[in-house]
């Protein structure tokens, strides 16, 4: 049988939407504490642009290992976003591959820039803490597409998203941001 999980914020909490995919390639669901603890890790990192406070890590969730990190410095080239930035840095240290088997965790819902980009790639799952909608009402401009929307446009992507995790807390780091 053919089975996908795609998790995202509903008014409820977060819900799972099935849809088709190899359930081989399925990346395991990390659990809370996991997505808390390497969601810290992406806090941690943001504070490193007071302006910006995108921040990224990407970990071997089976594992805990943190393999990369980034901060926003779009300010010195307008595609190093958060992800990009982390991105980057794990091809620098790692080369290009095995990304099926890593989870990138962001602080803010990845643009249509990076969601792309992390498609591409083949990343195994992707996990943030505050909605376009919240970094928006923060009065930082965002590109009204949402993650799920670049994941479902891309028929062959398989990889788990998540959104919400620690978001009362990244909603009020992106609010109370240096301006």
């Amino acid at each position: 049988m053919m089975t996908k999980r795609r998790l995202m914020i509903g008014l409820g909490g977060l819900i799972c939407l099935p849809a088709a995919r190899p359930a081989t390639a399925q990346l395991a669901t990390p659990s809370a504490a996991q997505n808390e603890r390497f969601m810290r890790l992406a806090i941690e990192e943001a504070h490193g642009n007071p302006v910006y406070p995108f921040g990224a890590v990407i970990v071997r969730p089976d594992s805990g290992e943190v393999l990369a990190r980034g901060v926003n410095r779009s300010r010195d080239n307008p595609i190093l976003h958060g992800e990009i930035a982390c991105m980057n840095d794990y091809v620098q240290r790692h080369g290009n591959s095995g990304w099926g088997a890593l989870a990138l965790y962001t602080t803010g819902e990845p643009c249509s820039m990076c969601m792309s980009a992390l498609v591409w790639a083949g990343i195994g799952g992707v996990v943030f803490a505050s909605s376009i909608d919240a970094i928006r009402r923060a009065g930082i401009d965002q590109i009204n597409i949402t993650a799920k929307a670049v994941a479902d446009a891309a028929p062959f992507y398989h990889g788990l998203l998540v959104g919400g995790v620690l978001a009362p807390e990244t909603d009020r780091m992106f609010m109370e941001r240096k301006r």
